[in-house]
């Protein structure tokens, strides 16, 4: 039995999700959240297997920072992103905060039923138009010669600061994980995307991905 705990803002949506998924066949809905914070609260006292979990809830914590901090205290749980969100950067951050999959509310049922049972079982799950834009950008990427540049000619140090970056890290924090100025990982960042021919963030965290640089819980 597949145990959800269902996170949204506005009531009619939680009403709607937990009356379509409690009583499906290896499903139950153990409880529900308005917030980020209470959601965090909700899922030590249930346990959940899967925390199905809104991005965009104004009052509270926000499900991006909700989600790195219950993975953080509670890595055995997956957490299904479902937002009407379609939109690359927010993907990327679902990653790097440790969701399991991300999917949006425009869904069918059936698909939803599908990503539930998915990174229930451990694996993960993306809405098929996100996988098939990925890969047509990393095809014409590579096409265009954009990432001309190879992980190989990165210094150790580049290597480092480009993995803490693409985790989300800010300067300062990767300059207290390293123990440089500010100034150095600034300097190391603008060498880095210069050599692999990067050009955003987005573009760096695509590029840790294809690496295999990022690792989560």
């Amino acid at each position: 039995m597949i145990r959800i705990l269902v996170v949204d803002d506005h009531a009619v949506v939680r009403s709607g999700l937990m009356s379509l998924l409690d009583g499906k066949e290896g499903l139950r809905v153990v409880g529900e959240a308005a917030e980020g914070d209470e959601a965090i609260a909700r899922a030590a006292e249930l346990r959940p297997d899967v925390v199905l979990m809104d991005l965009s809830m104004p009052h509270g914590k926000d499900g991006l920072t909700a989600t790195k901090q219950l993975k953080k205290e509670r890595p055995d749980t997956s957490v299904l992103i479902l937002t009407m969100h379609d939109d690359e950067e927010y993907l990327f951050r679902a990653i790097q905060a440790g969701a399991s999959g991300y999917l949006l509310k425009s869904a069918p049922h059936e698909e939803l039923l599908t990503a539930i049972r998915t990174v229930a079982r451990g694996d993960a799950y993306l809405y098929p138009t996100a996988t098939k834009k990925l890969m047509s950008e990393y095809m014409e990427q590579w096409r265009s010669g954009e990432h001309a540049g190879t992980y190989e000619s990165l210094s150790e140090r580049e290597k480092e600061v480009l993995a803490w970056t693409a985790k989300g890290y800010s300067n300062k924090e990767i300059a207290e994980q390293l123990f440089i100025s500010v100034k150095t990982v600034e300097t190391h960042k603008s060498n880095l995307m210069e050599k692999l021919g990067l050009k955003t963030r987005p573009e760096l965290v695509k590029y840790a991905l294809k690496k295999g640089l990022l690792q989560f819980e």
